[in-house]
């Protein structure tokens, strides 16, 4: 169901492209219109050939076997646009189908498995590769840390040493300024 809202949109739609092709929809009647005079000229130029080809002809049979070969030609023509009619449905299926194919085998072609799985096993790879460097990073962090965590230790360690010979020092220093 359509709101009403749509159906604006819908009709001033409509009249949007009926001022705009007006004139072309204008000139194509015309043209069938002018078609459609030429073609019942032709009609009755055909008639009238015809009912003088009857008209002169004197022999009956000729004009049986005359009207006899119209009647076949006319149901041949029949026969053959009938085909025809069936051959264009045909087609049109055939094309509808086959864009229906094409379609599938397109979204088909979207997830192809092999290529899938062969980008599945480059990105395991390529994963499996990051993974060994985040360990070796991780391992070569770990170590530096341990390394650090053993440089500060040290460190403090002769800060301590440093701190216990500076007041020895001032010691001696004092000493020796008292026996001068």
């Amino acid at each position: 169901m359509l709101t009403t809202k749509n159906l604006e949109k819908l009709i001033e739609l409509e009249e949007r492209l009926r001022a705009e092709y007006q004139e072309q929809l204008d000139a194509k009647s015309a043209e069938i219109e002018s078609g459609k005079k030429e073609n019942e000229e032709q009609k009755a130029t055909i008639a009238r050939q015809l009912e003088q080809i009857s008209s002169l002809s004197t022999e009956a049979s000729a004009n049986k076997r005359v009207a006899q070969q119209n009647r076949e030609l006319h149901q041949r023509c029949e026969n053959l646009k009938e085909e025809i009619e069936t051959q264009k449905k045909r087609l049109k299926t055939l094309q509808k189908d086959l864009a229906d194919e094409r379609a599938e085998v397109k979204t088909l072609k979207q997830f192809d498995p092999a290529k899938m799985k062969k980008n599945l096993d480059a990105n395991k790879k390529k994963l499996a590769e990051k993974t060994a460097a985040n360990d070796l990073l991780q391992k070569s962090l770990s170590k530096t840390k341990t390394e650090k965590a053993e440089l500060q230790r040290q460190v403090q360690e002769l800060e301590t040493k440093l701190a216990e010979f500076e007041p020895s020092e001032e010691v001696a220093v004092e000493a020796e300024e008292a026996a001068a």
